[in-house]
């Protein structure tokens, strides 16, 4: 039963990867995901249902356009794939509660940013304002997520975390402009920080903020000295430490307040 009951929701994060994917392709370029239906990004020609599978029609068709030949991104297969271990190992933490729930729109969001950030340098606004209101709206709905017993004391905490959340990259952005004379902080990391405030709350917004620029530390050298890269995407590394708070803040927050006490 339970070997049933994860594959099942492995497919059906799979199936969430691949609608992602749409984003991914779609919302950087300012086009709709509703319409027109998938299509080759090389012919145009749209794809057939059985070739849009999650991960067995790019296996099957050997990452190719079955029309055109066209070689099909791998990127495609593994945002399919991640997506789908994502929901499942969230399952597997919290079961059928609000923390799962919250967490595969939490995760498939920051994931489709992820992707968007490395391949663009882009975040869509409309992944990050869709997050901002999911945040909120978990909140009300279930406010352990905030740790409140109250809707509107937790719906008070979520509103904090984002615009807190949002202010703390703001100032920074501001502060980095008048010391470099140049864009120092995207926009779209604003948003991104505010949106895991609004899932997490102000205290966890702000460390997110301290420990996401440790995380990011070793591949802005690597790419600073062996690419020469002259900006560093900093959206996925915010991500993914807010991904991390959301699976392990109770004990990140007792490290925190043990050792510094705050």
């Amino acid at each position: 039963m339970d070997t049933a009951v994860n594959l099942f929701i492995f497919i059906f994060g799979a199936v969430a990867g691949s609608f992602l994917n749409v984003c991914i392709h779609r919302l950087p370029q300012g086009r709709s995901i509703v319409s027109p239906g998938s299509r080759c990004p090389q012919c145009e020609k749209p794809i057939a249902w059985h070739d849009n599978i999650p991960l067995l029609s790019y296996l099957i068709l050997r990452g190719k356009c079955r029309e055109c030949s066209a070689g099909i991104s791998f990127r495609y297969f593994f945002v399919e794939l991640a997506a789908g271990f994502l929901w499942l190992m969230l399952w597997r933490f919290y079961g059928l509660t609000p923390f799962f729930f919250s967490g595969i729109v939490l995760f498939s969001i920051l994931l489709a940013v992820c992707v968007t950030d490395f391949e663009t340098g882009l975040i869509p606004d409309k992944l990050t304002f869709s997050g901002m209101i999911a945040g909120l709206a978990f909140s009300a709905l279930r406010p352990v997520l905030q740790k409140e017993t109250l809707w509107y004391a937790a719906m008070k905490a979520s509103f904090l975390g984002l615009l807190g959340g949002g202010a703390i990259l703001f100032a920074i952005g501001l502060l980095g402009r008048a010391i470099f004379k140049k864009e120092s902080m995207g926009g779209g990391d604003i948003k991104l920080l505010a949106m895991l405030g609004a899932f997490l709350g102000l205290k966890n917004a702000f460390y997110i903020f301290i420990l996401s620029p440790l995380v990011a530390l070793p591949f802005a050298l690597y790419m600073k000295i062996f690419r020469k890269a002259e900006t560093i995407p900093y959206g996925p590394f915010l991500a993914f430490t807010g991904a991390v708070f959301f699976i392990f803040r109770e004990k990140i927050e007792a490290l925190i307040f043990s050792t510094y006490g705050v």
